[in-house]
């Protein structure tokens, strides 16, 4: 071992330059370490320099955020994000009736509550489950009435940003525990099982979403006994939950191989069942492995729910499209689609920024 250097007594001791330490040191090692890199950088701070100050000027500078339609064809004029405050509420709740936003509102409230609650690991109890249940069926009641002096609204006027919402999270906490069953099916020991799971993922994933979609829009209500209906809603709801149980099974059968042989045998060596060996020994270390798939999963699920449209559903971004439709804010899309672009980026980025905290924090290190 080198023996650490003493400075000479009355001289300070001199640290590193500060081009290697410190954030220069930083921007220096991540962007300039070598001529390719250099090159890059430069090119995209040229771009960034020619692009940022026009965009500032028209989205901020000039834009216009009050007046209505003729204001904002006037000369000079940048974004009309009047046209996104006029419309605003019919793009968050679609044609829900005016008088009750409230409801969708309140809606979407305990929506973010549950999903805060549901992020945090001191909460990871069975306590959990039960609020779900609760707060799904609080929600359900707030957006279709019917009990406690709510007016009925039927779900045909369910519509916005709501809509997406409970499609995307519902679909997502419905489909992972049924994922995670098909995943450990599909390596089951019994070939039965193992079939039925592998023909269901291989079919689901073998055919696009929209075509799922038309199957429980269109193909489902000619199956049914006359007379016997199904919401449309519903079975949009059903459709998406099959679809990513498929995508997100693979994702966990992913996360199962990588887990050594030997954990197995510990398990086992306990004295540890099937099912318990699975629920307190590989689950947790297969799902903690699959975190960045299963977001990247969830994100695209997020997404996807804009096909609804399809089938006639209201969504955030199909409630966007239709306030475009009116005559006097004609040729404003574009504060429109960078409105819509933001939402869907907030959401997708807020899930990409937990998934990175939620890996740091079961890491090993941080438990050491």
């Amino acid at each position: 071992m080198i023996p650490h250097r003493q400075a000479a007594p009355g001289v300070e001791p001199i640290g590193p330059p500060i081009i290697v330490t410190g954030w220069l040191g930083w921007i220096r090692q991540t962007f300039f370490n070598t001529p390719l890199n250099t090159i890059i950088t430069l090119t995209c701070l040229l771009f960034l320099w020619r692009v940022l100050p026009p965009f500032y000027d028209w989205a901020f500078a000039a834009a216009l955020w009050e007046g209505d339609a003729k204001a904002c064809r006037q000369p000079g004029t940048g974004a009309c994000w009047a046209f996104v405050i006029e419309k605003l509420r019919f793009a968050l709740f679609g044609f829900y009736p005016a008088d009750l936003h409230w409801r969708p509102l309140a809606m979407m409230l305990v929506f973010i509550a549950m999903i805060g609650a549901s992020g945090y690991q001191r909460f990871w109890r069975r306590e959990l489950f039960y609020g779900w249940v609760v707060a799904l069926v609080a929600m359900y009641v707030l957006m279709a009435g019917g009990v406690f002096g709510l007016a009925r609204i039927e779900t045909r006027q369910w519509g916005g940003l709501p809509l997406t919402m409970a499609l995307a999270i519902i679909g997502l906490v419905a489909a992972f525990p049924i994922g995670i069953l098909l995943a450990l099916g599909r390596r089951s020991r019994m070939p039965v099982i193992r079939m039925m799971c592998v023909v269901y993922i291989e079919c689901i994933r073998g055919v696009p979403l929209i075509t799922i979609l038309f199957m429980s829009a269109i193909m489902f209500p000619l199956l049914l006994p006359e007379g016997v209906q199904i919401d449309k809603l519903l079975r949009a709801q059903v459709a998406l939950i099959l679809f990513a149980a498929a995508y997100i099974a693979e994702t966990v059968r992913g996360g199962l191989q990588a887990i050594p042989r030997g954990q197995f045998e510990a398990a086992q060596s306990l004295g540890l069942g099937y099912w318990r060996m699975m629920a307190k020994v590989i689950l947790p270390q297969a799902l903690k492995i699959v975190i960045p798939p299963l977001v990247n999963t969830f994100i695209g699920f997020f997404k996807d729910t804009t096909l609804v449209i399809i089938i006639g559903l209201f969504d955030f971004l199909t409630a966007i499209r239709s306030a475009l439709t009116d005559p006097a804010w004609l040729g404003f899309h574009v504060e429109a689609y960078v409105f819509a672009a933001s939402v869907y980026f907030l959401f997708c980025f807020s899930m990409s920024r937990y998934s990175l905290w939620l890996e740091g924090h079961l890491s090993p290190e941080r438990r050491r």
